[in-house]
């Protein structure tokens, strides 16, 4: 991996530690604060919102920075709101903590996509879109399962206090091995960049992305008390069933990155087909540990697969508002987020059971499928996205 692709990465891997990880912690965190599990699942759900509240105020106002200087300055932001998580004292101080933390999330990755696109061939992109997001998948892999043990053992406190170290890491590698001259916007009107947003495949592409995420979040926001509740894992076994679930993630990322290269928009529904099946063996699988696990590992495959396609689609698409529109879309995958996690709280608290909720993920699923369909057909007749795009949709700085 390219040095300035693995400081991405390893910024995306701090990123997605602190999003993924106090899904880890929910029973240990409900109990220490004095509220439900549905209460403290509703901080993933303000996290991201405020990833959609936050990715437009700040792709703006870090629009004609120069992307190193934007990245780094995002990287402060995470470190400063992982430490106010860590000396919370209450559960609305954490929420505000969460929120701040939330708010670099979206611009980071959009303007983290665009470059990792633009520092190598045209033909490599979504490659390297999925090598950016390999620290997210990795963060499944190692950085859940760690957090999630230190928080065990220490308390969830000692989990945000690493993660403030892995981002104070990620800030030094983003400074010293990002190449300098990597510029902001191009110049146009920030009016003219929001236009392109009212394109059809781009809004329905961000759709997309919503509905995939709320399908993949109204189950694994809850996914610790189904493996204990429902499965009958121990504490410490959730961890190690986790791990897996984050090596599926890791291989779906990848697979995925190699297939936007190839034919996008039929291997998305095809995955789309693929993980409401599987979410539906899920009602029955959970029932027991031999069935859960790699029932899981597939879901972490399927749901992951997906992620550099619908932000390699939304580049392409955006052509003259690359940035924005990446950015943005980084809201559109977190307003899915804060909608599932929504979504299934709605459903625990009118009497569904935890082992259940798949089916709630499955028809979500079912929804991304359909606009897929909707979308690549509105595709006939017209040029190829690349082709639209065109160099303008991802400038290069090692074409």
């Amino acid at each position: 991996m390219p040095l300035p692709l693995l400081a991405l990465a390893i910024a995306s891997f701090g990123i997605g530690t602190t999003e993924f990880v106090i899904m880890g912690m929910l029973p240990d965190l409900a109990q220490d604060l004095r509220v439900t599990i549905p209460q403290a699942g509703m901080l993933v759900t303000a996290y991201a919102l405020s990833v959609v509240v936050g990715a437009p105020i700040l792709a703006v106002s870090t629009a004609r920075l120069p992307r190193k200087s934007a990245l780094i300055g995002l990287m402060g932001i995470f470190i400063f709101g992982n430490f106010c998580c860590a000396v919370a004292p209450t559960y609305g101080l954490l929420m505000t903590a969460r929120i701040i933390t939330a708010l670099s999330h979206g611009t980071f990755f959009g303007i983290g996509a665009v470059v990792a696109a633009g520092l190598v061939p045209r033909h490599k992109r979504g490659q390297a879109i999925s090598l950016m997001f390999s620290g997210l998948t990795l963060a499944n892999v190692l950085g859940v399962p760690l957090g999630t043990a230190l928080g065990h053992e220490l308390g969830w406190r000692a989990t945000f206090w690493a993660v403030v170290a892995i981002g104070v890491i990620a800030a030094a590698a983003l400074a010293l091995w990002l190449p300098r001259g990597l510029p902001g916007s191009s110049g146009g009107s920030l009016l003219g960049e929001f236009r392109v947003l009212g394109r059809p495949q781009v809004a329905m592409a961000m759709m997309i992305s919503v509905i995939s995420s709320a399908s993949l979040f109204s189950v694994l926001t809850y996914i610790t008390p189904l493996l204990e509740r429902v499965t009958g894992f121990s504490p410490d076994q959730v961890t190690y069933v986790l791990l897996l679930f984050g090596v599926g993630l890791t291989v779906g990322n990848l697979v995925g990155g190699r297939l936007a290269d190839w034919k996008m928009m039929p291997v998305v529904m095809t995955t789309f087909g693929i993980i409401t099946l599987i979410l539906v063996a899920l009602v029955w699988t959970s029932a027991t540990p031999l069935g859960v696990v790699p029932t899981l590992v597939l879901w972490g495959i399927a749901a992951f697969s997906v992620g550099s396609p619908l932000q390699m689609r939304v580049v392409d698409q955006a052509r003259g508002a690359p940035n924005l529109a990446s950015t943005l879309n980084q809201g559109a995958f977190n307003m899915g987020n804060a909608l599932g996690a929504w979504f299934g709280g709605i459903a625990i608290d009118h009497g569904v059971a935890y082992g259940h909720l798949p089916w709630l993920g499955a028809g979500l699923a079912i929804c991304a499928l359909s606009l897929t369909a909707i979308a690549a057909a509105t595709d006939k007749g017209t040029p190829h996205a690349d082709d639209l795009a065109g160099d303008e949709a991802c400038p290069g700085y090692a074409h």
